[in-house]
């Protein structure tokens, strides 16, 4: 099969996948492997069904394990991932875990477990995966759990933000919004498509390194690597309708911008930041005030915010969550099992 129809079955696979998993679509893991992924030691497995592709997620071998030197399998992620939900049919759940964990068996090498990272722990991946490891009579443990901000409600934006914030603060970002108002024309546009993105990529890459995260040099434009990924990112994810831009402008210029990946039946806010000189009229809280509107979206269902948990700002006006987790595995025989053992007891006894 070539380059390009793999590419196309990827996004097939992609479209469908049981799970949105924006950040493992070909756009977004093929920008993400060539800038990130410097030493090509991450591997894709593959998992196919009747001839089709019908499951997908990027592993690799670490040394590692939070600063322990403790040899492991994992998914692959870095910093600017925020979801490492495999891309799986349909109907292939089980299948897929099966194939995956006999593969890690097979293949242990010197890992230890198999460790999965911001896995949903409330959708059908995590409960075909409950299935198979009862029926293998398997190990594993969530070793880590968070709650973040998830946006999910038949309520129109109007009567989210009125439920979401009390009177007295929403009467103050009324009046923030008039006063940043006497400063200039304000106004807010939304984009699907890929106008303009270049130079919309170049704004929002200045206005993050402008802020603390530029300072904290965390910010994308703090590495080329980043920033190419954020660029050739946005627009693979428009040439495929996946990308919404939000913007506040004030006498034209941006001082507020969101990026939110579209995937039906889920959306993720990807990346934001704001124009700290203008800190006083809150403008990243009115633009999310704005960003409501996709609750009108017939397609999407729910927002993943993609923020930390107990984030300051997006804990306060999204007022669902989503359980992420991260799993560790036995894998391997009765001697590698046994250290898994000890190992996993000692760690949920720290947690």
């Amino acid at each position: 099969m070539s380059v390009p129809a793999q590419v196309a079955a990827w996004d097939v696979l992609a479209d469908r996948s049981c799970e949105p998993n924006p950040f493992h679509a070909s756009w977004y893991l093929l920008p993400s492997l060539a800038h990130l992924d410097t030493e090509r030691k991450a591997r894709l497995f593959r998992f196919e069904q009747g001839g089709h592709l019908a499951g997908l997620l990027p592993l690799i071998r670490q040394g590692r394990y939070y600063g322990y030197p403790i040899p492991h399998l994992a998914n692959w992620q870095h910093p600017n991932a925020f979801c490492g939900a495999p891309l799986v049919a349909p109907g292939a759940e089980v299948p897929f875990w099966e194939a995956l964990l006999r593969w890690a068996d097979e293949n242990a090498g010197a890992a230890l477990f198999l460790h999965l990272r911001d896995l949903p722990l409330d959708g059908p991946l995590h409960a075909a995966l409950n299935q198979v490891l009862a029926s293998q009579r398997r190990q594993a443990e969530v070793v880590h759990r968070e709650e973040r901000a998830l946006l999910a409600s038949d309520l129109t934006p109007e009567a989210y933000w009125d439920a979401s914030l009390s009177g007295k603060k929403r009467k103050e970002l009324r009046r923030q919004a008039n006063r940043l108002a006497d400063e200039g024309a304000v106004a807010f546009t939304r984009s699907t498509d890929s106008e303009g993105l270049e130079g919309w990529c170049h704004d929002f890459l200045r206005l993050e390194q402008a802020g603390w995260k530029g300072k904290a040099g965390s910010a994308l434009a703090s590495s080329p690597a980043t920033a190419a990924l954020f660029c050739e990112s946005l627009a693979g994810a428009a040439a495929r309708g996946r990308l919404e831009r939000l913007t506040l402008t004030l006498d034209g210029r941006p001082i507020a911008m969101l990026v939110s990946f579209l995937a039906p039946p889920g959306a993720f806010s990807f990346k934001t930041a704001f124009d700290e000189r203008f800190a006083k009229f809150s403008p990243g809280v009115l633009l999310q005030r704005e960003n409501l509107a996709i609750l009108a979206r017939p397609e999407i269902a729910w927002t993943d915010s993609c923020a930390a948990a107990d984030h300051p700002m997006i804990d306060h006006i999204w007022r669902e969550r989503r359980s992420i987790g991260r799993i560790s595995i036995a894998i391997g025989g009765p001697a590698r099992r046994f250290a898994f053992r000890q190992l996993v007891r000692a760690e949920t006894r720290r947690t």
